[in-house]
């Protein structure tokens, strides 16, 4: 009997959910107008929903009801958790057992080493999500009581909440969080919550029950010092590079230019919500942010890219390569070749497609050549952020971005095995003679 590859059911599991948000966004229920949304731009937002990308051909505030935003909140919370971990909380809940392929399947969909304690492991991931979801709405909405009716504050409470630690970037304002740009309370909780959601659910737990950066895993060790050291770069390149940008930081007194670098040198990490306006930065800035963008979040996380730990593996790589090393070593502790190679893997088939999809792009799409690039990262690192782009996208280029965002919320190596892989394949394993080739 045919059996699917792990990466083919994820892409199956996330294509269904994608699909089937798409057509309830169809729906005159789902937006003001009565109308509902044409199936494009339906496909496209159940996309960027589904995958926590952020980026929008229509603003959700003043397009969807009621039923349409709560539809796109439901479907960030199943992408946040990851179709496979989503689909286990049913099997759970309803007091089914969970059989060994599917352990399987999940400890692929979750990057885990191994398989032991998979269904604890999505247990903690819910109740973990719930309750900072959860503390994360009661901040919000205590801040937005002061300026709003209570009933208000918590719908947009709950909304930003769950939007911000999925990493979604969804907002119910079409100039993001603009209006809060330099509110501590409302950039600080929102902040938090990306960061979190987009440490993973892996090293998170890691903290909570080690509570010591010395006891931590190898894996949370390189993902919270990287995390760190990329934040910290976002935020002093976009305060140096914007600071006499009349369009953003220039205007700012010294304390809103703090809160605005701080919280742009965080949100390329796969947050998508902007407090300055994006379409106004400078190009050496868009450059900076690309590269955050390209990187994105760490693994098992709401995020996007790349990962933070494949782009620590190439860095410690490439360092080893010039000290002529034999050996990776990172904290005391030696990283296997094959993970270096799986790295190396995941970085060239990123840039792969991120090429194929700008050079369509630049086909269908009459635009600078620094707007579609930046969109075309955007999409693929499921970052949500825009210069101004996506909402003039032809309905070919919605298409493209479409297929990118899927891509890159599943991954590229993902995608890759799903498109390559022939079901069980059997056959004995064979090596060549070697030969060396001249390089550099």
């Amino acid at each position: 009997m045919f059996r699917l590859h792990p990466a083919q059911t994820l892409v199956l599991g996330f294509a269904g959910l994608i699909m089937a948000g798409a057509l309830l966004l169809m729906l005159p229920i789902a937006t003001q107008d009565g109308q509902g949304l044409g199936f494009v731009d339906a496909l496209f937002t159940a996309t960027s929903a589904v995958c926590v990308t952020g980026l929008v051909v229509v603003d959700t505030g003043s397009t969807f009801t009621k039923f349409g935003q709560i539809l796109l909140l439901f479907l960030i919370q199943m992408g946040g958790w990851g179709v496979l971990t989503s689909g286990a909380l049913m099997f759970i809940l309803a007091g089914k057992k969970i059989g060994l392929r599917d352990r399987l399947l999940l400890q692929s969909s979750l990057n885990l080493i191994s398989i032991q304690g998979v269904i604890r492991l999505i247990q903690r991931i819910v109740v973990l999500t719930l309750i900072i979801e959860l503390v994360g709405a009661v901040f919000l909405t205590l801040r937005w009581a002061q300026e709003m009716p209570f009933a208000q504050a918590v719908y947009r409470g709950v909304f930003y909440s769950i939007s911000s630690f999925n990493n979604a970037g969804f907002s119910l304002r079409p100039d993001s969080l603009t209006p809060w740009a330099n509110d501590p309370v409302i950039i600080s909780v929102i902040t938090t919550l990306f960061m979190i959601g987009g440490l993973g659910f892996t090293v998170v737990l890691d903290l909570l029950d080690k509570r010591s950066f010395r006891k931590l895993s190898l894996h949370s060790k390189l993902t919270i010092s990287m995390t760190l050291a990329l934040s910290l770069f976002g935020m002093i390149m976009i305060f140096l590079l914007e600071f006499r940008n009349p369009h953003t930081l220039a205007p700012l007194s010294w304390d809103h230019k703090f809160w605005a670098s701080f919280f742009h040198g965080m949100v390329p990490r796969s947050s998508g919500f902007n407090s300055i306006d994006m379409t106004q930065i400078l190009i050496p800035t868009q450059v900076v942010v690309m590269g955050l963008m390209f990187i994105g979040a760490s693994s098992a996380s709401t995020g996007g890219g790349i990962k933070v730990t494949t782009f620590s593996l190439m860095i410690l790589a490439l360092w080893s390569v010039l000290m002529n090393r034999e050996h990776v070593h990172v904290f005391r502790r030696s990283i296997p070749w094959s993970l270096i190679t799986k790295a190396f893997a995941i970085v060239v088939s990123g840039i792969l497609f991120v090429f194929f999809f700008f050079f369509l792009l630049t086909i269908t799409e009459d635009a600078p050549f620094s707007m579609i690039l930046f969109e075309t990262i955007s999409a693929f690192g499921t970052v949500g952020l825009s210069v101004g782009l996506t909402p003039n996208l032809t309905p070919e280029g919605r298409v493209l971005i479409t297929i990118l965002m899927f891509i890159g919320r599943l991954g590229p190596l993902t995608m890759a095995f799903a498109l390559l892989s022939k079901g069980n394949k059997k056959g004995g394993y064979f090596r060549y003679a070697e030969e060396k080739v001249l390089i550099g």
